[in-house]
């Protein structure tokens, strides 16, 4: 393969193009999100939105929130899955990896649920593309030190 001419990404795009590609593993049928925690420029754990383990899917179950035409951004317990950032966070722990003052890379805006995670597991910084309709979730933000950082589409590789 020639790669003359390839621009080498810079950190932060490297790290939301792999947030694209976990989000691909997603098995909810109105959103693929995708989550990446990184420390040091190194990946501590890795989440996209689905079920959990052993469980059926809502592709293969049908969709909660769709049957009941529950918005975006509400009612976040009436789902059978759990978002992206929910299982990154789940992996490290599983694992035994402390993700205190770590990245966050995800597709999408954090919803409140799992803001509040994220800032009890002393995330530093959230770097996300997608916006989130909640409003709580930004309120909750403005009394955290968490660095939000917005990318624009056009600067990732799906």
């Amino acid at each position: 393969m020639n790669y003359t001419g390839m621009q080498r990404p810079d950190w932060q795009q490297y790290f939301m193009d792999i947030a694209h590609l976990v989000a691909r593993r997603s098995t909810c049928m109105r959103r693929k999100v995708g989550a990446v925690l990184v420390k040091d420029k190194r990946i501590l754990a890795t989440g996209y939105n689905g079920a959990p383990t052993g469980l059926a899917h809502c592709k293969d179950v049908g969709c909660l929130r769709t049957q009941y035409d529950i918005p975006s951004g509400q009612r976040h317990e009436l789902c059978r899955g759990l978002h992206a950032e929910q299982n990154a966070i789940i992996q490290a722990a599983y694992h035994g990896i402390s993700i205190r003052e770590a990245t966050l890379f995800c597709t999408t805006f954090p919803c409140n649920i799992c803001l509040k995670m994220l800032i009890n597991a002393g995330i530093a910084e959230i770097v996300f593309e997608e916006g989130y309709p909640d409003d709580l979730s930004r309120a909750l933000l403005q009394e955290t030190r968490i660095i939000m950082t917005p990318v624009s589409s056009e600067a990732c590789t799906p």
